[in-house]
């Protein structure tokens, strides 16, 4: 049985109560240029989105799970998108929300959960993520994690100043 249960956190759905922690991570504009938002969300479409988060993956093709501590308090998101099951594989996302908290494992386990479900439970071949060039947590984290840098898209995203570079990376189930 896979269990999305670590030593220090674990993964879980989304709850209708973790609308104001999604609220603040989808409008703090700091954090756009790595999900390429450009406008903010409503209470509203975000409180919609929570009641059909609750679709089953195969018909969401999304999934995403709220990253907890030990005491149940929600500190990042982890995302699965673009979710093939006919070519079995599917795109990571994850964001830790407090700059107290990166840098500590939470990620790295996280990560490690969800590549194991995803694997295991999902029976994917393969997974990958997009990374910015500048992003360096980000890629150590998933490089860390046995992904490999396949490609590098240049002059992907424009930040309102200039156009940056953006790493895809792939692991592959063997």
């Amino acid at each position: 049985m896979v269990s999305l249960k670590g030593e220090h956190i674990y993964l879980r759905a989304l709850e209708p109560e973790d609308l104001d922690f999604i609220y603040e991570v989808e409008n703090d504009t700091a954090l756009w240029h790595h999900s390429h938002t450009q406008t903010p969300y409503s209470r509203f479409l975000i409180k919609q989105y929570l009641e059909n988060a609750q679709q089953d993956i195969f018909e969401a093709k999304q999934l995403r799970l709220a990253i907890c501590d030990k005491t149940a308090q929600t500190i990042g998101l982890i995302d699965l998108f673009d979710f093939d099951p006919k070519n079995k594989r599917a795109g990571i996302g994850i964001l830790i929300k407090d700059a107290d908290n990166r840098n500590k494992g939470i990620g790295k386990e996280a990560l490690e959960l969800l590549v194991n479900y995803c694997f295991e439970a999902l029976h994917l071949h393969q997974v990958y993520a997009n990374i910015s060039e500048g992003n360096t947590a980000s890629l150590k984290l998933f490089e860390n994690n046995g992904f490999k840098k396949i490609g590098l898209k240049k002059d992907w995203s424009y930040n309102g100043h200039n156009f940056t570079n953006e790493y895809i990376l792939q692991r592959i189930n063997d």
